[in-house]
């Protein structure tokens, strides 16, 4: 019998440089491989204007849903050296232009503050680019402190965000 604890997360994905489109499909295909980790499912692919005050050409967004046995930290860590591996380049501008971007928006019932990784990620209510396709996956999650994402969905400005074919 295995003592490993199997934990719901959930992983935001944007890319606006290159091929959009094909980096989100890279990075689904590179989550379903990370060790310790299940991919359960993805949204489809959205488009959305970029978030912020940088110009910077449009985002293809998306959510993955995986089970993963790792902590939270060790999840961000591996999501961050995913990033890498999928051609990130540094230095991370707030609201730039980005190949690819991995963000751990929920880890089952947690919630953290302060320090590299708050929990949930909180920015969730407010971005229509992430709760359009997590209502996709999950839309009766119950996301703690800030409810359940199909009235988060309902709720938030919708600044023109397209689901792709």
């Amino acid at each position: 019998m295995s003592d490993l604890v199997w934990q719901p997360a959930y992983i935001g994905l944007g890319s606006n440089l290159g091929d959009p489109s094909a980096r989100i499909r890279a990075a689904l295909s590179a989550l379903e491989g990370l060790p310790g980790c299940r991919l359960l499912c993805a949204s489809p692919l959205y488009r959305s204007l970029p978030f912020g005050p940088v110009e910077q050409p449009d985002f293809v967004n998306a959510v993955a849903a995986l089970l993963t046995s790792l902590a939270p930290h060790d999840l961000l860590a591996a999501l961050r050296a995913l990033e890498q591996r999928l051609g990130r380049s540094p230095p991370r501008e707030r609201w730039g232009p980005r190949e690819i971007d991995l963000d751990l928006l929920a880890f089952g019932t947690e919630m953290r503050h302060g320090g590299e990784l708050v929990l949930p990620h909180a920015g969730i209510p407010e971005r229509d680019f992430v709760l359009y396709p997590l209502r996709d996956v999950a839309a009766d999650l119950y996301i703690p402190g800030l409810g359940r994402v199909r009235d988060l969905a309902n709720r938030v400005s919708d600044r023109g965000v397209q689901r792709l074919a």
